[in-house]
């Protein structure tokens, strides 16, 4: 099962709860039309707006688009001066199906419309992607191993320092060609 990892004090169970409920009320839709839209039983939503149970990956993208939020919004930590993020640590989601890993390390402050990622990846099932909110692209740039990335169809064979752009709001994939392979991915919402 997919899991969102919560760190040592409890976040971002925490985050999710209260994101949950603050976005879902700013729409001012009930919790059971939201869990309709988002295509999520009534009771799972209630038990994560409670700081209850382990949201997917798939399900906290599915609440992101019906509340019409970057997705990073319902993770986000707490946010200090100044904030560093080690490697291994901070809000982690993984991918059910794929060996994939997402890490936020940046979530879009209000009126911004962008949120950063590291991405941790093994060979294996390819991470697809149902298309994002209208108008998302995603910047991708390797870190370590190799990847193929981009839209269904489209997809673009990156190595280590390579830089790629593309529009999210299509189906995409990214697939680890190599052992090890890290990518940041910055979501950027126009």
């Amino acid at each position: 099962m997919t899991q969102v990892e919560p760190s040592d004090d409890g976040a971002p169970h925490a985050a999710v709860a209260a994101a949950l409920t603050r976005e879902r009320q700013r729409t001012g839709l009930s919790l059971a039309e939201v869990a309709r839209r988002a295509g999520i039983a009534k009771s799972t939503l209630s038990q994560l707006e409670a700081g209850l149970g382990n949201p997917s990956l798939e399900t906290l993208w599915a609440l992101s688009v019906t509340l019409d939020v970057p997705f990073a919004r319902l993770v986000e930590p707490v946010r200090r001066p100044v904030q560093v993020i080690r490697a291994g640590e901070g809000p982690t989601l993984a991918a059910s199906g794929a060996d994939y890993v997402a890490t936020v390390l940046s979530a879009c402050p209000p009126n911004a419309r962008r949120d950063i990622y590291r991405i941790v990846v093994e060979p294996g099932e390819p991470r697809r992607s149902e298309p994002h909110m209208p108008g998302v692209v995603e910047h991708w740039i390797l870190s370590t191993g190799r990847a193929s990335v981009g839209p269904v169809g489209e997809e673009v064979e990156l190595g280590p320092g390579d830089y790629l752009a593309h529009a999210g709001d299509v189906p995409h994939v990214f697939e680890a060609l190599e052992p090890g392979t890290t990518a940041v991915v910055v979501t950027e919402h126009v």
